[in-house]
């Protein structure tokens, strides 16, 4: 199930919607657990919250300047500076690496998260803008996906998980 738009309502009966989903095996790109995997509802909409928060600031904001990477916000989402440094450092060279103009991601669309376990959630992110080619006008893209753990209340992003089409990155410390 693919989390509403940014900005849209969760009204009582997407909440039980979205409880009842997470419960059962996910149907997409990432590959449910076996069982599947009950999760209080609550808990389900403080990650949405966090993911939303993380991901809509990374929208339209250049990865290649110390603004964005002194983002007190995004750093907040890591349990540390190492780990912030990390998932940083990884996204930035991918969309170097994507020809992304400017750095610049223009959308950026939650395809899919899945609950492993009560704490963890795999997140499937696909990051969108200009291609900077030259005769290029079409867009390029990103798609990777990102491991959020549950620690003290929060959600946290984890650098250097390993999903398809991205190797693990060392952690620091």
């Amino acid at each position: 199930m693919r989390p509403p738009r940014p900005g849209a309502a969760w009204g009582a009966p997407a909440v039980a919607a979205l409880a009842g989903a997470l419960a059962c095996a996910s149907a997409g790109h990432l590959p449910a657990p076996e069982g599947g995997v009950a999760v209080e509802p609550q808990a389900a909409l403080e990650f949405h919250r966090s993911a939303r928060e993380f991901y809509s600031r990374l929208i339209e904001r250049r990865f290649n300047t110390l603004e964005t990477f002194g983002d007190p916000v995004l750093r907040e989402h890591f349990s540390s500076l190492d780990g912030f440094f990390d998932y940083y450092a990884n996204l930035a060279e991918a969309l170097s690496e994507a020809y992304f103009e400017k750095s610049r991601p223009q959308t950026i669309e939650i395809q899919e998260f899945l609950f492993e376990d009560a704490e963890h959630v795999r997140v499937q992110v696909r990051f969108v803008g200009q291609d900077r080619r030259p005769l290029r006008p079409d867009r390029t893209e990103v798609v990777r996906q990102d491991q959020w753990i549950r620690s003290g209340g929060s959600w946290r992003l984890v650098p250097g998980f390993e999903g398809p089409g991205q190797e693990a990155e060392p952690s620091a410390g």
